[in-house]
């Protein structure tokens, strides 16, 4: 670490002497990892720009429509450059979309009818699709109530998907199987490409008629290909995560087969309208533009996760993954010792964002969760997990899953923040 940066740390951020030493180790740990995501990057941001190139981008598709939003242009080019970059045959990006969970409901309501089957392969689906579903929560029209019956299967004990309980339970009543690509709020893996590839495989081999539907939230970018080269039929996400590369101000994403994605857009408006309406209202250009920063953005991310799990492991705390493992999504799980900790460890990220930083975060009833959860975020973007966020359920066994940062330095500045945080409250290590 340079001493002008060292000497700046210590005067401006309170950071001790033993800190910075650990950061500095921790740090020539994570440089051994950057290469192969710096590699990732560049092919992503290739295809992305060829797509560009390719759909005719032009400074007119920057402009807004009202009303109904009839021949926007933008939105039809903006549709057509995400098809290409996911390779799908038709996808639907709409600022419309106010969350990964629409997203991924609009999929499952516009799919889905009356004494269909839906089975979630890879275990407990994201808390806030509970509701959706109808695993929890009543009269607030659900699958269930619509009388869409739901089966799951739960991960292996190695934490990766059981082929063989998959096979078992999926048949050809099955009419979607969603496979949850990023961890959530739990201590796995997140899904390689090659993992969900295996997954459709055995699925199809089953029942070739079942919709594969898979939660990209978290992970777009992260490899080299994404869920629909790996045979998945639609896929979905939010654009304040990974695509909308930290400048699209809210929305989310639809890709894969033509006939699903009409259907799920047929949700969002009406049936027969589909995506023929909705006004862009200027939000184009943010969203063209966060798309072309995703790959990058989603390196410094991945450089940031990286150098919290060696910084961490080397304070003693066991992460997940480890410093040198294979990631599929931008997450990075650190498991404390108790509530204490876990509480230290997110306030100190939020103390080192660029906004908010002098709120302090404290655990609360947050709707569609079923515990406590504290949530540190200075973001741009409100809710931007894209940007450098930390959350965690407040209960055993205390995991806190940090994700995001526009630019590497500021993840590494949350995290020596975070564990001057540690110390300062007495936390031994």
């Amino acid at each position: 670490m340079d001493a002008k940066i060292r000497e700046y740390l210590k005067q401006n951020f309170e950071v001790e002497d033993r800190v910075l030493e650990l950061a500095q180790e921790a740090e020539k740990d994570a440089r051994k990892v950057f290469e192969g995501i710096e590699n990732t990057k560049q092919l992503n941001q290739l295809k992305v720009i060829k797509a560009m190139q390719n759909n005719k981008l032009s400074d007119s598709h920057f402009n807004g429509t009202t009303g109904y939003g009839y021949d926007d242009r933008g939105r039809e080019v903006l549709d057509s450059i995400y098809a290409e970059v996911f390779k799908a045959e038709d996808a639907l990006v709409r600022h419309q979309i106010v969350s990964g969970t629409q997203a991924l409901a609009l999929c499952l309501f516009g799919n889905l009818r009356p004494g269909d089957e839906l089975a979630a392969v890879t275990g407990k689906p994201y808390d806030t699709l509970e509701e959706v579903i109808g695993i929890r929560g009543e009269n607030c029209g659900s699958l269930k109530e619509f009388g869409v019956s739901y089966k799951q299967v739960e991960l292996g004990a190695d934490g990766k998907p059981d082929i063989e309980q998959i096979s078992r339970a999926v048949t050809q009543k099955t009419k979607i199987a969603m496979i949850q690509r990023s961890r959530g709020y739990s201590w796995r893996d997140a899904l390689c490409i090659e993992d969900i590839k295996n997954v459709i495989k055995a699925i199809k081999a089953v029942s070739s008629s079942t919709i594969i539907m898979v939660d990209n939230c978290y992970g777009e970018f992260v490899e080299e290909i994404e869920p629909v080269e790996a045979g998945a039929d639609l896929v979905a996400g939010s654009l304040i995560k990974n695509p909308g590369g930290g400048l699209a101000l809210t929305g989310g994403y639809i890709a894969g087969k033509k006939d699903l994605v009409e259907q799920a857009a047929y949700r969002l408006t009406s049936p027969g309208l589909g995506k023929e309406v909705g006004a862009s209202l200027g939000n184009n250009r943010l969203m063209f533009q966060g798309l072309f920063m995703a790959p990058h953005v989603v390196a410094e991310s991945l450089k940031g996760a990286v150098f919290c799990a060696a910084l961490m492991e080397r304070a003693g705390f066991e992460t997940l993954p480890s410093v040198t493992a294979k990631r599929s999504d931008i997450i990075q799980a650190v498991k404390f010792r108790d509530e204490k900790s876990l509480i230290a460890f997110c306030q100190g990220i939020q103390k080192g964002s660029p906004v908010d930083s002098y709120v302090t975060p404290q655990p609360w009833d947050m709707p569609g969760y079923d515990s406590p959860v504290i949530m540190a975020a200075g973001a741009f973007v409100q809710g931007s997990s894209i940007e450098l966020s930390a959350d965690a359920p407040v209960k055993s066994p205390y995991i806190a899953y940090m994700q995001g940062g526009l630019v590497y330095e500021h993840v590494k500045l949350g995290n020596i923040i975070a564990l001057q945080k540690l110390i300062n409250n007495g936390i031994r290590f």
